[in-house]
């Protein structure tokens, strides 16, 4: 193996006689096939080499491994890169010549042992970690199983309980909680890492330790009759909490294998059902997540000119509502010291309570020690001028949305925050340049718009005007980062990426409504396709007021193709205005459980009366999967207005943005990657039927026509070079 290449092993023997082979392929030493065989090379040379008693494998630079290269899924997909063959990684290296080798092994494991690296290190005839390592089995975050003999050891090292917890909920335990577990023999700081593993290995030679395959170790399994109960178990769990997936139900049947058949059986099983989910849709789908997620940090023009972020050290917060008090939150749990700025004392004091409740609640949840709740909360100052704003790095105003007290606000700013602060807003839809329009500082305005809660909420849209400095949205994306969210920016306009696409989703269920179709038989179906509520549990839950005032911003910036529904305003006039009235398209009880509520029908038909339209019997015959189409197909539509427009730079961007700001199931790859899987030629041809019965609301904007009529996909790439995986 040259030694210029990015991924390989070394091996170094020592005077003891322990050969120590090292994995090495920053950042997080994956395993992509050429360390594999780099591996198998090294460990073959060790067990030749009359010089080596026994043998470590460790990872480079405090890290372990971070399991198979996710890189290599595309590629195999594909077949770009030739899939070894079945069983050659589990079965001929791990089992054959690791574990069944003469020599003892040891892992060393420090950092992290992740899917792969924890399936290398479980092939070892011991494990030893450090107390905060990392080890853990998420395969089926990416829509596969662990196929490297995970579901055959970890089973037998943990008991079966607690191996289907861990692959099916994808969460890695600690060295300190994998040592009581059985998982690793003992822990202990990374400066002794290497010599307790080198002294390990050779106790084990000289009978002093125990010599374990733990492939055939039996003592954590129950009986069969047992054993047959916690898969059923497993079993109705899974199908509860993931009813449109299958392979955790494929993980659960390949465990069983193992140990009814016994684990040869369980590890060829294994093997066969990894190759299957790697060319399924949901393997594909996650995978695109997988990148996309990494790539929303990426952007043309500005994050390659080579600008570093700079430190913000203080963040001013105005507006201590809900919003800006989850933001201030976010900022404080992550060590920024923050100013809440409110109107009156009275505001300010609620606004520091939520905060302060939010904060609680993560000790509560054990999230967060007394200690650090204390030392948190320092961290925040409440203010009810500008006074203390002549040293913030950054000003985020979360106030209502009106555009002229928001104009007054950045004319203060401005004069009261030093010239290098950045001046965010996180308005969700008015224009940043009128919000601008009093300063002279438009280059160093930007959105900020969270997503509520914003403390809880994964993603942040970065706003950017023709006139916000790159540096600027560089200082963001690092904040948005810091704070844990994913970044995605964005262009300006109405409503944003995310808002914008969504606003048919609601458009389009009242339109149906109105025609003759069942609202909560709509809520349900698209429930089942995998959002977390449909859409009139939705405006419920945000609450018609802000139903309807972002709604009329979209009727007046696109009056050519909203439909426009009186339904809502209607039942707001008879004090119905959702969750926080217990009465809205549900009815909701004490614990805010909601239940359809019959009377709804007098208002559908009063607007109905006042569409003008009249019911269309075809509308209650529909299928399932009509509805699914006419409620996501205008979605996509207006996705492919965001990406013709520029707003969105990849159309990866809108697929993260569906799945973090609107809750669009992972498994179903993100907005425009679930199109592409139906085709842009469909998607043309319904959207067509359907404005030729209903109207304009439903016409393909010109890019979905054009790529229909070339039969192309509707991704789009910033990079041409990177194809889709």
């Amino acid at each position: 193996m040259s030694s210029n290449t990015k991924g390989r092993t070394t091996i170094d023997v020592g005077a003891d006689g322990v050969a120590v082979i090292t994995i090495i392929n920053p950042p997080v030493n994956s395993l992509a096939l050429d360390v594999l065989y780099s591996l198998k090379e090294n460990y073959e040379q060790a067990l030749r080499r009359d010089d080596v008693k026994a043998i470590v494998v460790t990872g480079a630079n405090g890290k372990f491994s971070g399991g198979f290269d996710i890189s290599a899924f595309g590629k195999l997909q594909g077949g770009t890169v030739e899939s070894p063959k079945p069983g050659f990684i589990s079965v001929e290296i791990l089992t054959d010549t690791v574990e069944a080798a003469r020599k003892p092994s040891v892992a060393a494991i420090d950092g992290l042992a992740l899917g792969g690296g924890l399936e290398v290190a479980m092939a070892c005839h011991a494990r030893i970690s450090t107390p905060n390592a990392q080890l853990g089995l998420p395969e089926l975050q990416l829509g596969v199983l662990p196929g490297f003999g995970g579901t055959q050891r970890l089973p037998r090292l943990v008991g079966l309980a607690k191996s289907l917890e861990m692959i099916l909920t994808s969460k890695p335990v600690k060295g300190e909680e994998a040592v009581n577990l059985g998982l690793v023999d003992a822990v202990v700081p990374s400066n002794q890492l290497l010599g307790t593993a080198r002294k390990w290995a050779l106790d084990i030679l000289e009978c002093r330790k125990p010599w374990v395959a733990s492939l055939h170790k039996t003592d954590k399994i129950e009986p069969l009759g047992e054993a047959r109960e916690i898969f059923k178990f497993a079993r109705v769990q899974t199908r509860k909490q993931a009813p449109n997936l299958q392979h955790p139900l494929v993980v659960i049947d390949v465990i069983e294998e193992g140990i009814v058949s016994g684990p040869r059986a369980g590890l060829w099983k294994e093997a066969e059902a990894f190759q299957a989910l790697l060319h399924s849709d949901t393997c594909k789908a996650l995978v695109n997540v997988f990148f996309a997620q990494r790539a929303t940090t990426k952007v043309p023009g500005v994050t390659d000119l080579g600008l570093k972020p700079r430190r913000i050290k203080k963040v001013a917060i105005l507006g201590g509502g809900l919003m800006g008090s989850g933001i201030a939150t976010a900022l404080l749990r992550s060590g920024y010291p923050v100013i809440l700025k409110e109107v009156n004392d009275k505001f300010l004091q609620a606004g520091l309570g939520r905060v302060k409740a939010n904060l609680q609640s993560s000790v509560k949840k054990g999230k967060m020690s007394q200690e650090k709740f204390e030392k948190t909360l320092s961290l925040l100052k409440g203010a009810l001028d500008y006074e203390g704003f002549r040293d913030v790095d950054m000003v985020i105003e979360a106030v209502i949305e009106n555009v002229s007290l928001k104009q007054q606000i950045f004319a203060d700013l401005e004069k009261y925050c030093p010239s290098h602060c950045i001046l965010a807003s996180n308005t969700s839809t008015i224009d940043l340049n009128l919000i601008g329009e009093k300063t002279k500082s438009q280059d160093r305005i930007i959105g900020a718009h969270f997503f509520s809660p914003a403390h809880v909420m994964p993603l942040l849209e970065i706003v950017r005007t023709q006139k916000t400095s790159p540096q600027i949205i560089v200082d963001l994306l690092d904040v948005g980062k810091k704070i844990k969210k994913t970044p995605v920016v964005v262009g300006n306009c109405t409503g944003f990426a995310v808002n914008r696409m969504f606003f048919p989703y609601t458009q389009a269920a009242l339109l149906l409504v109105e025609h003759g179709a069942d609202v909560f038989r709509i809520d349900r179906i698209i429930t089942k396709f995998g959002m977390p509520m449909g859409p009139f549990r939705l405006c419920d839950l945000v609450g018609f007021g802000v139903a309807i005032a972002t709604g009329g911003q979209f009727v007046m910036n696109f009056p050519e193709r909203t439909y426009k529904s009186m339904l809502i305003p209607l039942m707001q006039e008879d004090k119905r205005a959702g969750e926080t009235t217990r009465k809205g398209f549900y009815v909701y009880d004490d614990r805010r459980k909601a239940s359809p509520d019959p009377e709804i029908k007098k208002y559908i038909e009063k607007a109905r009366e006042m569409s003008g339209v009249t019911i269309d019997h075809k509308m209650a015959k529909l299928s399932d999967k009509d509805i699914i189409e006419m409620i996501f197909f205008p979605v996509v539509n207006e996705a492919c207005r965001v990406l013709a427009e520029g707003i969105a730079v990849k159309s990866s961007d809108l697929d993260i943005s569906a799945i973090m700001g609107m809750g669009f199931p992972p498994y179903r790859g993100g907005i425009i990657f679930w199109a592409d899987t139906l085709g842009s030629k469909y998607i043309c041809s319904r959207l067509d039927e359907w404005s030729r019965m209903y109207g304009d609301f439903f016409k393909p904007c010109s890019y979905l026509a054009e790529r229909a009529a070339k039969g192309a996909p509707l991704s789009l790439t910033t990079d041409p070079a990177k194809s889709r995986l």
